[in-house]
């Protein structure tokens, strides 16, 4: 069959050598002509399979291992410009680039009738050709002529490794085209800062957005393997789901995945990623395929980006690609890694038998101590006083965990002993804000520098006891005989419950107190714990004025611990 239109029989013939039509003079094959491009780029799918470019589109496909695939296309005219780009996606590929004259003249006894198909078949794959360019391994590789003979130009490709994707784009106009964006003169990627959790990096912009204007954003890919060389080969290894996420508000640095632990979990067969498990869409897993910890965000057109939540002490890849939103096509800058700082390795204090010691925490912080008894022991005895807010206790002989709780006011602990064992307690502070309190171990029972308290440590006022100049309190003691010292101080009648919390530091003793303010010390208790209830009547106060009472409870190794403390106003008139 006589083919009518060349141009467009090219684009529906996967054999475009059986079907090159010889006649008296050179046949034109296609190359730019814009009303054909425009039909072949609405309609990018009718190249998947086919074994034509099209000029200044481009293409993705498949590669089985061993199998090779050949591509063709055609320059016109002598004397033309002519770009080709290569990109392997997954492994590397071996490439050539070669050329053979169109056949000119029909040979059939100089009848003008076109030969038989087989034999234009034969005369086009007996020739050669001239090999242009070749190329083994998996950079993105190009073949740019400014001046290229016209023929028809094969594109030759091999896996020897796996079945691969790989992406090729061919233009004979690559000066105005320019698909791929274009890297500034320094195209590395700068670590800027470096934390134990977070990496800076930035980058000079890429030309195409800043001087030719065109939409240009920019994609970070994070790993602990290896750097990539192009966004090809990161979409090969991520699934299709999982592919893009969403770009950061505009202004702000982006902790890229906003999730608390972007610290790639070790592999849990059949788990989702830990940061990814509120969504069943990113979470997807299956079990013939491995999980990659490799992950890509696009974060807009700046070019500078902290990358937050990452383990510390941990070797970390960073790839970034330019990427233009109009054509989708991109290009890589020289990827880079950094090692995040080691985590700052905790201070042990070390704790001595019977002594109290005083700790503070920053807030949400922890303290590490230690207590190694020098001698054999049967039990041992941990008292904590918290002086602020609640904090948490953990405590373990020889690595074992034998305690964890939380302690408010003050807690005593009895564990019992080992021979030889050492101690180690961990002290975790509040999220509301810092932390204070003192603490004792020992392996003496009997030695107790703290004293006891009853659960409910509030002192209560009694109002119709209440005069001009006095009024009348009383607090729970315990079975154990402790001294008990009552303290007044006049406030401001806008003294309200708000400034009393933030005075209600328990470890602050009567020596931080002024001698006027104290009322008198007595000591008190009672073998009935029902009985354990003493009350004082305090004196020589000022009528319709605010005063704020505080008792304290005083150990015998001298350690007090104050009861919560209690506002009193006098009656104005009596």
């Amino acid at each position: 069959m006589q083919c009518v239109n060349i141009r467009m029989l090219l684009l529906r013939c996967p054999l475009l050598l059986l079907l090159l039509p010889l006649s008296s003079r050179p046949q034109k094959l296609p190359t730019r002509d814009e009303e054909l491009f425009q039909m072949q780029i609405r309609d990018k799918a009718f190249f998947h399979d086919s074994s034509v470019i099209p000029d200044g589109a481009e293409i993705s496909s498949y590669l089985f291992r061993d199998t090779p695939k050949r591509y063709f296309f055609v320059v016109e005219e002598d004397n033309t410009p002519l770009a080709v780009t290569v990109t392997p996606c997954d492994a590397p590929l071996e490439w050539k680039l070669s050329v053979q004259e169109l056949p000119e003249e029909a040979s059939g006894e100089g009848s003008g009738e076109p030969e038989p198909l087989e034999q234009q078949k034969q005369q086009i794959t007996n020739e050669e050709g001239t090999e242009l360019f070749s190329y083994k391994g998996n950079d993105v590789e190009y073949f740019v002529s400014s001046s290229s003979p016209s023929g028809l130009y094969q594109l030759d490709l091999l896996s020897t490794e796996k079945d691969t994707h790989f992406k090729v784009y061919a233009t004979t106009t690559p000066e105005s085209d320019q698909p791929y964006p274009e890297l500034p003169y320094d195209p590395r990627i700068d670590v800027t800062s470096l934390g134990r959790t977070t990496v800076t990096l930035a980058w000079k912009p890429s030309p195409t957005a800043s001087l030719l204007k065109q939409p240009i954003q920019y994609c970070i890919v994070i790993n602990k393997e290896h750097n990539f060389k192009s966004l090809c080969a990161v979409e090969a290894k991520l699934s299709s789901d999982d592919a893009f996420m969403m770009a950061p508000k505009p202004g702000l640095d982006f902790s890229p995945f906003d999730f608390a632990h972007f610290g790639f979990p070790p592999d849990n067969s059949g788990k989702e990623r830990g940061f990814l498990k509120s969504s069943s869409k990113f979470g997807r897993q299956t079990s013939s395929k491995p999980r990659v910890d490799l992950h890509k965000v696009c974060i807009g057109n700046k070019n500078i980006f902290t990358v937050s939540d990452l383990k510390p002490d941990t070797q970390y890849y960073f790839d970034m690609f330019a990427v233009n939103t109009n054509t989708n096509m991109s290009t890589a800058y020289i990827g880079t890694f950094a090692r995040t700082k080691e985590e700052a390795k905790q201070k042990t204090v070390e704790l001595k038998d019977g002594k109290v010691t005083d700790v503070f925490i920053k807030r949400k912080g922890a303290k590490f101590l230690r207590f190694a008894p020098v001698s054999s022991h049967q039990k041992v005895t941990f008292s904590v006083h918290s002086c602020l807010d609640a904090v948490q206790i953990q405590v373990r002989r020889d690595g074992k965990l034998l305690l964890s709780q939380n302690v408010e006011g003050v807690r005593q602990f009895q564990l019992r002993g080992k021979a030889k064992a050492k101690y180690l307690i961990r002290l975790k502070g509040s999220k509301k804000g810092a932390s204070m309190l003192k603490i004792l171990a020992t392996t003496r029972p009997n030695k107790q520098s703290f004293p006891s308290l009853p659960e409910d440590t509030r002192i209560k006022a009694f109002d119709k006891l209440r005069t001009c100049s006095s009024v009348t309190v009383a607090w729970l003691g315990t079975q154990e005989r402790n001294k008990f010292c009552i303290y007044k101080r006049e406030v401001d009648d806008n003294y309200n419950e708000e400034q009393k919390k933030r005075e209600q530091n328990q470890c602050l003793g009567p020596d931080t107190r002024k001698k006027l303010e104290k009322v008198l010390c007595k000591y008190f208790h009672s073998q009935n714990i029902q009985k354990a209830v003493t009350t004082e009547t305090i004196r020589g106060l000022q009528p319709g004025k605010s005063y704020l009472l505080d008792v304290y409870a005083i150990g015998h190794g001298g350690h007090s611990v104050k009861y919560q403390s209690k506002l009193v106003k006098t009656r104005k008139f009596c």
